[in-house]
């Protein structure tokens, strides 16, 4: 592309507008270096989320049910590695971003579809920062689903990643070594310093909703772990799902297998109980461990006649999207998977399932059923 007049190359389009050392490859390199392993871990946790809240068919019925901490750190890795990607990802657009301003925009089809790819990719990862640090506060000013939405984006971005590697390969291996003194400079030493000081920050401000060593820092996180009824978060009160006027007196359980009964609170009071240290871990990074007491739930399926390796429908009056969900066989059979009746010691809250929720080890707080009335065997 030939030259434009003299009388264009004003502002950022001005021969040696961009005089800053900093905007060089060796800045780019160190400081993508700290960027694709945050994307890949946020990618990574994230699909695991996915997987658990969503499993393909083939895989439905062997999701683990242990570690017991698993999905608490997995999804809190999710949540700080993508909010460490902000700060990363807006130093590293503003060292590239006199990029945009070069003459010719592009050479040639290669070149064109190279920054084509990475206009691409850069739009992902912005989509995927804004909606992720939103839906952390519960709140979406978008017309658009959001985990469908936060799914597809993440596969573009991490696929935009990797073309991007490819094509700046020989770029990055050139200036992937620590420079000489005379190369690299004190203002680029101090850039990274700073950065990486901004990384640290928001992470310690934010960390504390699932890092219990960082709870006393957490200042910019939207949620505490240890505020809400019966000193637990809720994301979903009683009222909004439409339970709040449960009469636990004419509360029911139905259990349906090959031998199905019904129960009420008292009969379920009566039985073996038991209790399991098990966290809460919600997909907009907050979790909190509580003691939870009440029945376990392979204990009622045996009881109406159902093999060990049953995958089962848990069913409450809830409205909202997560009112029916299924457990597969390794909750349900693991002795820590409870029909919970307390919580510390006290009855559970009508915000918290009143009279019996779902609790169970490596499980999304989605998918923790509340107000359950009904367990269906399916397999």
């Amino acid at each position: 592309m030939p030259d434009p007049p003299g009388r264009m190359r004003r502002g950022p389009f001005r021969e040696g507008a961009f005089s800053e050392r900093l905007h060089d490859p060796r800045t780019a390199v160190v400081l993508g270096r700290w960027l694709a392993a945050a994307f890949t871990v946020c990618f990574a946790t994230g699909l695991l989320s996915h997987v658990l809240q969503q499993p393909p068919d083939w895989l439905r019925d062997g999701l683990p049910s242990r570690p017991v901490q698993g999905y608490r750190i997995t999804q809190g890795l999710h949540v700080v590695s993508g909010i460490a990607a902000i700060p990363l990802l807006g130093a590293k657009l503003w060292t590239v971003y006199p990029r945009l301003f070069a003459w010719p925009p592009a050479s040639g089809p290669v070149q064109a579809a190279e920054r084509l790819g990475v206009g691409l990719l850069v739009a992902a990862a912005l989509l995927e920062l804004f909606t992720g640090l939103l839906n952390t506060a519960q709140w979406y000013p978008w017309p658009f689903p959001f985990r469908q939405t936060h799914y597809w984006a993440a596969w573009i971005a991490i696929g935009g990643l990797l073309l991007h590697v490819a094509a700046k390969a020989p770029l990055i291996a050139a200036h992937w070594r620590r420079p000489s003194p005379r190369a690299g400079g004190a203002d680029r030493r101090r850039f990274l310093l700073a950065v990486g000081a901004a990384v640290g920050a928001v992470t310690a401000v934010t960390a504390g909703q699932t890092v219990p060593g960082l709870r006393r820092l957490d200042l910019l996180a939207p949620r505490r772990p240890d505020i809400g009824p019966q000193g637990l978060p809720v994301n979903r009160t009683a009222a909004q799902a439409g339970t709040a006027s449960v009469d636990t007196a004419a509360w029911r359980l139905r259990v349906v297998g090959p031998r199905p009964y019904e129960v009420t609170l008292a009969e379920l009071r009566a039985m073996p109980q038991y209790e399991a240290e098990l966290p809460i871990a919600c997909v907009e990074g907050w979790s909190a461990s509580a003691r939870w007491s009440g029945v376990r739930v392979r204990d009622l399926l045996e009881r109406a006649g159902a093999p060990a390796s049953s995958r089962v429908r848990v069913v409450s009056p809830d409205r909202g999207p997560y009112g029916v969900t299924e457990l597969g066989p390794h909750h349900a059979s693991d002795p820590l998977t409870l029909l919970a009746l307390r919580i510390d010691g006290e009855d559970l809250a009508a915000d918290h399932g009143r009279p019996a929720r779902l609790i169970a080890p490596n499980r999304p707080g989605v998918l923790q059923t509340k107000w359950v009335t009904r367990l269906e065997v399916l397999s």
